[in-house]
């Protein structure tokens, strides 16, 4: 086995790249960069009813948007090849037939029947079911269905030093000999992930916690093939914030859901990289940083808690740190989703520029900048509180300022406000809030001099004169 790191993500395609698999995804291939090591992408696809292209297609989807790209898999292609695992049953059906050869594995003929009984027994006996070796030592071999099970040592232990949790060890007696090989020839997914992993040169398996009770007997199998085992390395469940399985009660668990709803990719890979795993106090880390400190010495073995508050807050520093015109190359298709007019480019740097303190995420940027796009109705609690009365006044009096002023930025538009103001003894704001309502329909925007000055004096103009009575 080489000594250039090589790890794997190997997700099943039976949903949607899920929280907890983009973040295994994310340590593998950390792990993979900072080491200058081979990150491979596996499909495990062996469950025929419930493995879809479509999914697929949104796992490949979920890691381009991550930006975790591989160097061995799908559409990469590498020395490996394939890497569906449907495509390799006749891989796995030499090995089994080796392992036959070589009397380390041997046909099961107990019928389900038969092994359904003695569980029962067991639970009767309150003990635990362990397959009694009925076959092991059977020398006939009648032309009936039968599974194939792989010969566990009977003494002795079975042991790993998880890189995560520590030394792991079980007696070899309170395993039993697991079935490789179902009736109808199909390997089971415990032996396709070992010979896959054999095959593949993989040395470090980092995956999620659920796997730590497969990899007892996977290292039986590797024992029987004569290979050195990789290291392993076993992630903590990720836990919603009330102490619970993450599901989708804490918010979305797909990735592509965050996508749409807005988030930086940048920011979900910084929130991921967090839990379960920390360097100091840092809470903000751009991707190179993230690849130069990654260990995975420094992965937590207690389950991590999904903050979605602080996805929020990591995803807004990312936003109030873009430069505009980065921004309003994201916020563009967002712009498109919510079916609102095309701005030209400088002008939607702009509304990024204003917004980009206030915005969360990529979907309430545009839903806060609306009425720099198309024209909104004032709201009605903001129309009877400033379009009455003497609000009215003082917004006639604004447009003409606005109508006459040599140039629409503070320098031309303060003075002639400020006067406004004077005039009528009341403060700037009693001016700018009928503007604004006037302007953007609420009682919250940017300044009103950028606010006016991005409008345009005639879309201004336009605005002001439609809630004026006649």
């Amino acid at each position: 086995m080489s000594d250039k790191p090589r790890v794997r993500f190997a997700p099943s395609p039976t949903g949607y790249l899920h929280i907890g698999g983009a973040r295994t995804a994310l340590f593998n291939w950390l792990y993979a960069r900072h080491n200058g090591g081979t990150f491979v992408l596996r499909i495990e696809d062996t469950d025929k009813e419930r493995s879809t292209d479509e999914n697929t297609a949104a796992i490949l989807e979920g890691l381009r948007w991550l930006g975790l790209d591989w160097d061995e898999g799908p559409d990469a292609g590498g020395p490996h090849t394939p890497y569906f695992q449907s495509q390799r049953g006749d891989l796995y059906r030499g090995y089994i037939q080796r392992l036959l050869d070589e009397g380390k594995a041997y046909p099961c003929y107990c019928t389900a029947e038969e092994l359904e009984a003695k569980k029962a027994a067991a639970q009767a006996e309150k003990r635990q079911y362990r397959y009694d070796r009925t076959c092991r030592d059977r020398t006939d071999r009648p032309d009936l269905p039968h599974t194939v099970r792989l010969k566990v040592p009977l003494t002795g232990t079975t042991g790993f030093d998880d890189l995560v949790y520590g030394r792991i060890e079980v007696a070899n007696e309170n395993l039993q000999d697991w079935i490789i090989a179902r009736t109808d020839g199909s390997p089971i997914y415990n032996f396709v992930v070992v010979i896959d992993d054999i095959e593949m040169g993989i040395n470090l398996v980092m995956r999620g916690e659920d796997g730590l009770n497969n990899t007892q007997p996977q290292l039986t199998l590797y024992q029987a093939l004569g290979v050195t085992p990789p290291r392993f390395a076993h992630l903590p469940f990720i836990l919603g914030q009330d102490r619970s399985k993450l599901s989708k009660r804490h918010g979305p668990v797909s990735v592509t859901k965050y996508r749409d709803e807005g988030f930086l990719p940048e920011a979900m890979v910084n929130f991921l990289a967090r839990i379960g795993w920390s360097h100091g106090d840092q809470e903000l880390f751009t991707r190179d940083e993230l690849i130069e400190k990654f260990s995975v010495e420094a992965v937590g073995n207690t389950a991590g808690v999904f903050p979605a508050d602080k996805l929020v807050w990591i995803n807004h520093e990312r936003i109030k740190s873009m430069a505009p015109s980065d921004l309003a190359s994201r916020v563009a298709p967002f712009v498109a989703s919510a079916e609102l007019p095309e701005l030209p480019r400088e002008k939607l740097e702009e509304v990024c520029r204003l917004q980009q303190e206030r915005a969360k995420t990529l979907v309430e940027l545009v839903d806060i900048s609306r009425y720099f796009f198309v024209r909104v109705q004032p709201e009605e609690k903001a129309a009877a509180k400033f379009l009455t009365g003497p609000s009215l006044d003082y917004l006639r009096e604004a447009r003409e300022a606005i109508a006459s002023a040599a140039g629409l930025d503070e320098g031309n538009l303060g003075p002639a406000f400020t006067a406004l103001a004077e005039k009528h003894a009341v403060g700037l704001g009693k001016i700018a809030q009928p503007l604004r309502v006037a302007l953007t329909g609420g009682t919250a925007s940017p300044g009103i001099y950028d606010v006016i000055g991005l409008l345009g004096r005639e879309e201004s103009l336009a605005r002001i004169d439609a809630v004026l009575p006649a």
